[in-house]
């Protein structure tokens, strides 16, 4: 089944539609986004994307991360991704948004309104071998030290929403309240 993306301008206004690899060929700006799920001790889950990827394989990243489909919300997307990529789903609430540009080694480009999920949650994932290799639990400071010394360790929207993220979590108290939905 060919997956669409939602083309957007620099403001996120709808410009049209386009199959997924064809939009990461051609560079063009369509809508995304990124959850962020921390457990009740301020951990946050990272994923480590699966190794049969298109792009960025094997590297770590946020919990979940995709596209919305046309017609869509981009916070049902983040759920439903959730639901599909680790298994559980949970409260979170969409705290920012950013234009980025990645080029990769084989001719796909990134070119994405990113927008930012932040969430908390107990639950355990039962991840999607076909989408993420492994996961695991880390706090801020340990993730920036690791990503200070590996930055290619971490995949490129990664790397550029972590201080937003991490500002946001430390000075939102209710971005700590938990929020578990199955």
């Amino acid at each position: 089944m060919e997956e669409y993306v939602i083309l957007v301008d620099a403001n996120d206004m709808e410009t049209g539609i386009m199959e997924k690899m064809q939009a990461h060929r051609e560079a063009k700006l369509h809508r995304a986004f990124s959850v962020f799920i921390f457990d009740p001790e301020g951990r946050l889950m990272l994923q480590q994307r699966a190794l049969s990827k298109y792009h960025s394989p094997g590297l770590w990243t946020n919990t979940c991360c995709s596209h919305p489909r046309p017609g869509e919300t981009t916070a049902d997307a983040a759920h439903r991704r959730m639901r599909e990529e680790m298994g559980f789903d949970c409260e979170m609430e969409e705290v920012f948004s950013f234009i980025y540009k990645a080029e990769f080694d084989n001719n796909l480009t990134e070119h994405e309104v990113d927008h930012v999920f932040i969430g908390t949650s107990d639950l355990l994932p039962v991840i999607n071998p076909e989408e993420v290799e492994s996961y695991r639990y880390a706090t801020l400071e340990d993730i920036r030290k690791e990503m200070n010394l590996n930055p290619e360790l971490f995949t490129v929207w990664f790397r550029i929403a972590f201080d937003r993220v991490e500002e946001f979590y430390r000075q939102k108290p209710s971005a700590r309240s938990q929020g578990n939905v199955l």
